[in-house]
Parts: structure tokens; sequence; C-alpha cells
């Protein structure tokens, strides 16, 4: 985006969303995290074409982290927080999908969609600041119990209510059906 479009977004009270690990992976250029934050843009995460990247919310955030931090360095520039960052994969993602008044904070009255983490893994001990912890330490590993609408989806680790092994069954073979009416080649990227 150039500074024209981006103060378009501004003007008109949009809402940006960074998918930064595959705009880099992709080569599609520099994420434009600091243009967003120099304007007052609060961006959320999103993940895109999983198949190159990881799509967890972890390695999302930690992307973004680094992304500015280093440019921020560079530029001169204030480098964010985690608790921001935990921000644009919360409240961030919610306000952009227009969701914020039902979900995204902890708020009475709010829909009950939680994600419970495992402080006590190798990878978060000791445990200092839980907002540094989520954001520069965990993985999909710490995840421990998943509530959305109140209903768990996940409890000590173990997804709920789905066979993993027909999803899997059902994705191999679709990708085979494609790939065998497309002729089409799958490259290492």
């Amino acid at each position: 985006l150039n500074d024209t479009e981006i103060q378009m977004i501004v003007d008109t009270g949009g809402t940006v969303s960074l998918a930064s690990p595959v705009e880099m992976m992709m080569g599609h250029g520099m994420p434009p995290i600091q243009k967003f934050l120099d304007r007052g843009l609060r961006p959320s995460l999103s993940v895109d074409v999983e198949t190159n990247v990881p799509g967890d919310m972890f390695n999302q955030m930690r992307s973004v982290l680094g992304l500015q931090r280093a440019l921020a360095a560079v530029e001169g520039k204030a480098p964010i927080s985690t608790r921001e960052v935990l921000e644009y994969a919360t409240i961030e993602g919610a306000r952009a999908n227009g969701l914020d008044s039902k979900v995204g904070t902890l708020t009475p009255g709010k829909q009950a969609d939680l994600i419970m983490l495992r402080t006590d893994r190798v990878n978060v001990t000791p445990l200092n600041d839980p907002a540094t912890a989520v954001v520069v330490g965990m993985d999909t590993g710490n995840v421990d119990t998943v509530l959305i609408a109140g209903r768990v989806l996940k409890r000590k680790g173990q997804l709920l209510h789905v066979d993993l092994q027909a999803v899997r069954g059902v994705a191999s073979d679709a990708r085979d059906h494609v790939v065998e009416k497309s002729g089409f080649k799958v490259p290492s990227i």
C-alpha cells in the first residue's frame, strides 16, 4: 500500500490486517506495519497461504513483533510492546471483523471465547510477564483448553468433536484430485 492508500484507510475509518510471515516468505515486500502505526492504525493479525508458513497466532505475533522492532531500530521509532501485539491478535482482530462488542476481551456480557494456555511448560519457565510469555515464548503446544461461545472445543491439549483422521483424509483426497485434474506440479519453495 502506498501512502495515499493508507491515508484513505485512515480517513474512512477502515481497519488493516497483517499476515507478515507469508508476505515476507512469498517475497511481497516489507509488510507496512510501521507505516500503519505512524498513521495511528492498529492492525489486526491474520493468516494466509498456510501451505507456506504456520497458520497459528503465536507465529503471527512473533513475526510482527520482530519485524516492527527491526524497522523501529533502523528508522529511530519506538518499538511496540508485547502487550500491544497481544491486542493486535485479540481485540483488534475482533474490531476488524466488526465483532468487538461480542468478543476480543474478557468483559461481562461478551461471548465466552477463551484460550487457556499452559504456563508450566519449559518454553515459558520461569514465567515473568504473561503478555511477553504469550507473544515471545509460547507456541501451539501451550494451548490447553479452547472455548467458543462457552462450548469447550479443546481440552487438555486434545481437540474434541473432530475426527482428525477423517479431516486429514478429506484434505489429502481433495489435494490429490486437484493435482490430478489440473496437472499442477507442487513446487518446492
